[in-house]
Order: C-alpha cells, then structure tokens, then sequence
C-alpha cells in the first residue's frame, strides 16, 4: 500500500480532494493511505509560530526549518520514504513520466510551500524532489500538492475500474489523445466519425494514431523537436 503524508500550513484546505471520487475510492479499497500534518503541531512555541521574517530584510515570511525538520523526522522514525517532496514553482514541472515514477516507487512526503517559500535549508538538506504544476505562483502548495497525488493515485493498479485506462491517456506515449464520442451518432448537424461506427478495429487504430498525431504537433509541437 503506498503511504502519503502530505504536511501543511493549512492541512483543512487541502482535505476536500481526497473525500470524492477515483481518490476516495482508492483509500476505501486500502490501495493508498493519505495522511495529513499541522505544520503547527511541531511548533516551538506557544504561539505555533512556523514562519519568520528573512534575513536581509524584504517582503514576505518564511516558512522556518525547525518545525520542518521536527515533522519529516517524526515520520521517518515509523517507516522509509522514497522521496520527500516539495512543491514549489521554481522547480521541475510535473509531467506523466514522474507522475509514472513516483506512482510505482514506494512511500511519499509532501511539503506545501506557504508565505515567502521555505528556509533554503529544508531545500539542500531534507527535500529530495522539487515538483511544480506550472510557471505561475499561487497562495501555497496545498493545490498542487492535491494535483500530484490525483496523477499518482489513478496509475496504480487497482484504482481505476478499467485497468487499461489510463495506459491511453494523453502523454503516456509521448502523444496527445485523440478526439472521443460517445452517443447519440447524430447530434443537430455534427457527426461521428464513420469510421468509429464501422466496427474495424485496425482501421479505428490507424484513425486514432493519426488523429493523435495531428492532435500532438498541432498542441504540442515542442515534443517533436
């Protein structure tokens, strides 16, 4: 069973993806286990402070390394973890090759960024992956801490209903998915394609790898250069 704990400033506004849907069902069928920290329950103090003002001066608080530490730390003393993530806008963005890696590779730690970021020293010393969802800032990782598991938990065997869905979704071969239909046939003046109807399967085949084709350098050219 994967594990994944998910550490957070605001561990409540996070919680809600995890209650419906392909999620929930895979933590009703014991598949993955999601577990949640209050950054604030490591605090050292009365007032539960996590963050501070930077050195050097500048706008923003930063998110300190004590209670950080303090959090990681107490979970790795009850089992291993593959990596301990941090998610964050100036890092790699995530993409379904890692979202394949890391949904087969074994225990995950996630750390929701908050204010200013996180003291550079939770980046060199404790973090072992930076993942970002996209080139743009939001108020914290909470969001896009949701994202990664939703794309990790979905590949697991087990999780979905059709165990080779998620083999034909777009990126999986480096190729956007081709166009679906479902009925009616015939809607106003738009059609399916004959060719869906025709009950062929080589010929289906070939027209979705084409339409894939087209469909991906159309989008994405930049997977061709």
């Amino acid at each position: 069973m994967l594990r994944i704990d998910i550490i957070s400033v605001l561990p409540k506004l996070i919680e809600s993806p995890f209650n419906g849907s392909i999620i929930k069902r895979a933590i009703e069928k014991k598949i993955v286990e999601i577990h949640f920290h209050d950054l604030k329950d490591y605090a050292s103090n009365k007032r539960k402070q996590v963050d501070d003002y930077q050195f050097g001066g500048g706008p923003g608080m930063v998110m300190m390394i004590e209670p950080i530490n303090k959090c990681i730390d107490s979970l790795k003393k009850n089992r291993d973890y593959r990596e301990i993530i941090y998610m964050t806008p100036d890092a790699e963005i995530l993409n379904q090759k890692i979202a394949n890696k890391l949904s087969i590779e074994g225990n995950l730690i996630i750390l929701c960024g908050h204010y200013k970021g996180v003291d550079q020293r939770v980046r060199d010393k404790l973090i072992t992956m930076e993942i970002s969802i996209g080139d743009y800032v939001l108020s914290g990782g909470e969001l896009p801490a949701a994202v990664l598991c939703d794309s990790i938990i979905r590949l697991i065997p087990g999780v979905l209903g059709n165990e080779t869905s998620a083999l034909s979704d777009s990126f999986q071969d480096g190729m956007i998915a081709p166009p679906v239909y479902t009925r009616p046939a015939n809607f106003g003046n738009m059609n399916v394609p004959e060719v869906l109807l025709s009950g062929n399967k080589a010929k289906i085949e070939n027209w979705r790898e084409e339409k894939a084709l087209e469909r991906t350098k159309k989008i994405r050219p930049n997977f061709f250069n």
